[in-house]
Parts: C-alpha cells; sequence; structure tokens
C-alpha cells in the first residue's frame, strides 16, 4: 500500500546521508548488487532511494520498500566507503520511517509483528513454537509443503541443544584474572545452549569467572534491523541497568549480530537518560574471539583438528566490528596447515539475522553461492561466529548433497580442540 508524504517529511540524518558521493566503491562489496547488478540493490542506489523519499519525490509503496527490504543490512559497503558513510544509521533510520507509513501484505505483517518480534525474542516462546515445527520436519510433511513454509522449516536443526548455562561459573585456575558478564543470547540460548557452554568454558581456560544474568533479555538487534528502534531502544534499556548492576571487567558476547548491537548501545540511547550508562555498557563489550586473544589464549595447548578447515566471516563481525584477525588466529592456531581461506569469505551468507525468513529467494541466492564457494576449498569443516550463519550454511550443505560437511562455532570448535584431560 502507498503512503503519501509531505516533502518535509524528516526521518534521515542530512549530515550521514550527503556524506555519500556515489563514487561507486561500495558496490563490489555489496551482496545484493554482486547478484543483480541492479543500482537500486546498490548502496549508493538505496541512499538515492532513502534521501527520494525523505523529500517526497518517491511514494512510500512495494517498489521503493521492496528496494530498502531487499538489503541484507550486512554493512559491507561501510568498510568499502572512503567516506566513511554510517549506512547502518541510514537503514535504521529508513526502516523506522516505513514501519510507520507502510502497509504490508498478512503474511509479512504475521512474520514481522508477530514471529519475529513477538517469538524469537523470548526464549520460552521459542521453545514451545519450534515443537511442532520439529514434529512437522519428523513426520516429513515439510516436503509437501509450500517453498513459502518449507525453506524456514530447512533452517531448524535436528540437533537443538536448550540446555542453560550457570548464573556463575569459576575459573579454572584461582584466583581469578577477574569477572566478565555474558551475553546467552535468545537463538543462541534455545538453539545452542551447548555453544554457550562451550563459550563460558573457554572464558573460565582463560582465568575469568563468568556472571551470565538469568534476567537478561534480548539485545533489540532483530528490532533495530526490522525498523523498529523504540523497541530496540527498551530492550537496551533493560539490558544496560541488568548487567552495570555487576562489578564486571568485560561483557562477552559470541553472536556477531547481537555483538555489533550491544557495542551500538550508546548510539540506541543516546537521546534517553542512558546514554552514559549505555556508553559505558558498550565499551565493556568484546567479542568472544576478541576477548580470549586479548587474554593469551593463542598460548593455549590445542589438539589439531584432523580435518581441512575454513572460516565464513559472519557480517556483523567482519564489517560494523572490524574483526577479521582474531577469530582467523584463533582458528589457525587449531587447523594448522590444514587451514584454508575461504573465496567471498566476507560476503553474506542470506542469514542476516530474519533476513532469510522474510526475502528466502535472495537469502537462497546467496546461500547458494557461500555453498558454491565452501565447495571449492574441499573444506571438511566450516568455522564461524553466528548463529544466523550457522542454520543458513548447514541447510545449504544439506541441500547441495555434496559430501559430509561439519559447519560449527568457533566456541565448539576451540573447545574441542581442548586437550581430552581437561573437563
Amino acid at each position: 500500500m502507498t503512503a503519501n508524504l509531505d516533502s518535509d517529511t524528516q526521518f534521515l540524518d542530512e549530515s550521514k546521508s550527503l556524506a555519500c558521493v556515489h563514487c561507486g566503491l561500495c558496490l563490489g562489496a555489496c551482496p545484493t548488487y554482486l547478484e543483480t547488478g541492479n543500482e537500486n540493490e546498490s548502496p549508493r542506489g538505496r541512499i538515492y532511494i532513502m534521501r527520494a523519499l525523505q523529500a517526497g519525490r518517491l511514494p512510500v509503496d512495494h517498489a521503493s520498500v521492496q528496494h530498502i527490504d531487499l538489503c541484507l543490512g550486512c554493512r559491507a559497503c561501510e568498510v568499502a566507503c572512503p567516506s566513511g558513510v554510517q549506512y547502518g544509521t541510514l537503514l535504521e533510520q529508513t526502516r523506522d520511517f516505513i514501519e510507520s507509513k507502510y502497509r504490508r501484505s498478512p503474511y509479512q505483517t504475521f512474520l514481522r509483528r508477530i514471529a519475529i518480534e513477538k517469538i524469537f525474542p523470548v526464549p520460552w516462546r521459542m521453545k514451545l513454537a519450534l515443537v511442532p515445527a520439529r514434529i512437522t520436519k519428523a513426520l516429513g510433511i515439510d516436503r509437501i509443503l509450500p517453498a513459502k513454509l518449507r525453506e524456514p522449516l530447512s533452517l531448524i536443526p535436528d540437533d537443538i541443544s536448550s540446555r542453560a548455562v550457570p548464573e556463575f561459573s569459576p575459573a579454572k585456575s584461582q584466583p581469578a584474572k577477574g569477572t566478565v558478564g555474558f551475553v546467552s543470547g535468545c537463538v543462541m540460548s534455545v538453539m545452542f545452549g551447548e555453544t554457550n557452554h562451550s563459550s563460558v568454558r573457554l572464558l573460565n581456560e582463560a582465568g575469568f569467572d563468568v556472571v551470565t544474568p538469568r534476567e537478561q533479555v534480548c539485545c533489540g538487534a532483530l528490532f533495530a534491523h526490522s525498523g523498529r528502534m523504540n523497541e530496540a531502544r527498551h530492550h537496551a534499556a533493560k539490558n544496560v541497568r541488568i548487567f552495570n548492576q555487576r562489578k564486571l571487567d568485560a561483557i562477552v558476547i559470541n553472536a556477531a549480530g547481537c555483538g555489533s548491537t550491544l557495542k551500538e548501545y550508546g548510539h540506541l540511547l543516546e537521546h534517553t537518560d542512558l546514554k552514559t550508562e549505555g556508553t559505558q555498557f558498550s565499551r565493556k563489550v568484546l567479542d568472544l574471539t576478541e576477548f580470549l586473544v586479548s587474554n593469551a589464549f593463542l598460548n593455549q595447548e590445542f589438539r589439531p583438528w584432523p580435518d581441512r578447515v575454513t572460516y565464513h566471516d559472519a557480517c556483523h563481525l567482519a564489517h560494523p566490528q572490524r574483526i577479521t584477525k582474531q577469530p582467523r588466529d584463533l582458528v589457525k592456531a587449531v587447523a594448522a596447515a590444514n587451514y584454508v581461506e575461504l573465496p567471498e569469505a566476507d560476503v553474506c551468507c542470506g542469514s542476516a539475522g530474519s533476513y532469510n525468513l522474510t526475502e528466502p529467494e535472495m537469502a537462497e541466492r546467496l546461500q547458494q553461492r557461500k555453498i558454491r564457494n565452501i565447495a571449492s576449498t574441499n573444506a571438511e569443516t566450516v568455522v564461524t561466529t553466528n548463529p544466523g550463519c550457522i542454520l543458513q550454511t548447514r541447510a545449504g550443505v544439506k541441500k547441495a548433497n555434496g559430501k559430509e560437511i561439519k559447519v560449527l562455532h568457533i566456541a565448539d570448535f576451540l573447545a574441542r580442540s581442548l586437550p581430552f584431560d581437561q573437563p
């Protein structure tokens, strides 16, 4: 449905949008442009659309909204941009505006307002929702469903673990070097409970006590990425209050998409009474890999990995957080000569939070691109740092019907490589 705008509608930070000089250096970094070659599916094309929406030259209709929806929000363009355009901020501002003006189809409304916003961010609701989905897969009913329903079901793993980590886990050796807070996450805590245990174990091995507050809530990434900024701020404020009650040396996260949002709490809460606290919180946030490397974990003794190993860059670790070296150094410390670099390692796999649900066609194209690149390495193990990437890549490997390839979170990869005599 089209929304008519007044010419004075303002939702973009004009100084940020005008920073784009349309040089085109972002084109080769943009996954959707690589797939389509369409300027409207490039960062500079989308910024032009954003400006046109703000000026009232374009209506908020299906055509203009679809170009914005098709953006993965991977922010690879920010790394390529010589002008330092804050594309992620512009995208959030535009999506926030669109969600207040544009009426979506009943299916998309259900998907976004109910499934993504009401179920995914609340672990107990997600657990309940997964029960009928897993039964459908177990009975083979998913094979006769339309692609719109079949594809999301293909992402659900067979080996779901929801085992919660302890609220307090002591360092392996005492006295501890310090105390860190651990963000257990929504999808991580429901589908990757064992990975959370691996993460805490690694932090304990590094010499730190770990506190995992039971009261913590969704980081807000799902809301921020879909243009529901007030909800994102609400969740950010809750987490700031919860974690700031503890005396923590750092706050560690093992999910790249969450980490990117957690590090931007200062920006999210900039115009609230928690601005200072939000900034203090964000300064403490570290991805698991950067925390481990900064605390000499590369000196740890590892058992060699028997397979050929490659590494896929999760978008929100490589681009907004600019973390690419630390996870590679950790993987190479284990894999040694068995490590092989992945072509287009930092091109999005198509997961992008909830993107593979809202834009399944483009998500599948990018999934296939990623699987072709993985196949070219002859790797038997793929390591990455984000739950969405793991689900998307595992599903792609299964569909490809090729040789067996393990897709592991880096925490599980490292934990399995510790000496046998450790618990």
